[in-house]
């Protein structure tokens, strides 16, 4: 059963609409989201469908863009963007504004029909595409706070058998890759395709030379020509055992 209705107009908020669809289902699970263009089986009755996925959801996250409270369409009694809002709203279920893009400004209830009026006052969440990566995991964490069987599914919350262990996946980094925010528990490091020395625990590293201990050692590599003579005092070792 789908948890978040995506309302959107065709044409209009396609791409964010599916940007959102691709990156929650990654999260919570693909079944979970409701897109029409995907959701609606060929055949299936389109009315039916839409009013039947809004009435089954817990939330419906309308897309907002800049010119979209203009739209002459909204005014119209058989627009299926107004139609889907108002069924949400008569049947108790949360609407969540999202806003497309860092210029789209919140709604004005002025520039509504009357009987959406009242969206004006829901609080809102932003999609800012340069930013999407955090705003999407922000969208999400919102969505899984309002919709208790959404945090159930929730594949980015902490399991209790992991005992707080970040696990963090960096791709290509030059420079410096920093981990954010306060870390608790054990955290592990992968190594892929080292090409030289890497050093991850205790103790000596040796890379093609031998490991040489004890008193009066002397280490020549490369070729020689002529002696080698050496003195050393007597072992200090050897004076303490005479003492």
């Amino acid at each position: 059963m789908p948890d978040v209705f995506i309302n959107y107009r065709t044409g209009d908020g396609d791409k964010t609409a599916l940007t959102l669809d691709t990156a929650l289902s990654h999260r919570f699970g693909d079944d979970r989201i409701y897109r029409a263009s995907k959701s609606i089986p060929p055949g299936g009755a389109f009315p039916q469908a839409l009013l039947s996925g809004v009435r089954r959801s817990g939330v419906l996250l309308a897309v907002i863009g800049p010119d979209w409270s203009g739209h002459p369409r909204l005014h119209e009694e058989d627009d299926w963007v107004r139609r889907e809002i108002l069924e949400a709203y008569e049947c108790g279920i949360p609407v969540v504004p999202l806003l497309d893009g860092r210029r789209t400004e919140r709604l004005r209830g002025a520039d509504l029909p009357e009987e959406l009026a009242w969206l004006a006052d829901c609080q809102s969440l932003r999609l800012d595409h340069h930013h999407a990566s955090a705003d999407l995991a922000r969208i999400g964490d919102a969505l899984a706070e309002l919709v208790p069987e959404l945090r159930a599914s929730d594949r980015a919350a902490a399991r209790p058998d992991e005992g707080g262990t970040v696990r963090n996946a960096v791709g290509d980094v030059n420079g410096a890759a920093n981990q954010a925010r306060d870390i608790t528990g054990d955290v592990g490091t992968v190594i892929k395709d080292s090409r030289g020395p890497v050093h991850t625990g205790r103790g000596d590293i040796h890379q093609h030379s031998p490991t040489i201990s004890g008193d009066g050692v002397a280490y020549v590599a490369g070729n020689n020509h002529g002696g080698i003579s050496n003195s050393f005092g007597g072992s200090r070792r050897r004076e303490d055992e005479e003492r």
